[in-house]
């Protein structure tokens, strides 16, 4: 398994950041290797992935959610093997700590070699500082759901 780790601060309340994270729909607006994401339920996830060149689909369920804390989520059935969870830290009144945690198992030579070479930990960074452009530029989030799942 590879695991990612890495943090952004966002120039937003805790609230603002969290409620964004949660409209899993608009996830392609800051990240890049996702095509698509369909909310199937309040808990499950319809992911469309592009991934060193390779197109992938599954489901992800949602584990764990607590708002202005955390999401955690796993992959079900589909292409792909992984769980995560993301935190929200309050730093101040407008400003957020926000930090993924990714466990995945690459699969064929390329995923393999960018595993061993950094290139999801790359991406995982330039996701979040496109979500820190995306949440500050807006300035409010777009919806939430503040709903708690343990």
């Amino acid at each position: 398994m590879a695991q990612v780790i890495e943090t952004v601060d966002v120039n937003v309340p805790v609230r603002v950041a969290y409620n964004q994270w949660t409209q899993f729909e608009e996830f392609p607006h800051f990240m890049s290797f996702v095509e698509s994401i369909t909310q199937k339920s309040e808990t499950l996830t319809h992911w469309k992935v592009k991934i060193a060149g390779a197109e992938r689909e599954f489901d992800a369920e949602i584990t764990e959610q607590h708002p202005d804390e955390r999401v955690a989520w796993n992959s079900v059935g589909g292409d792909e093997n992984h769980a995560g969870v993301v935190t929200f830290h309050r730093l101040s009144d407008d400003e957020t700590r926000v930090t993924v945690q990714i466990d995945w198992e690459p699969t064929g030579v390329l995923e393999k070699l960018g595993a061993v070479f950094g290139a999801d930990d790359f991406s995982v960074k330039k996701d979040l500082a496109n979500f820190k452009e995306y949440i500050e530029s807006r300035g409010a989030e777009s919806g939430a759901w503040r709903g708690d799942v343990s």
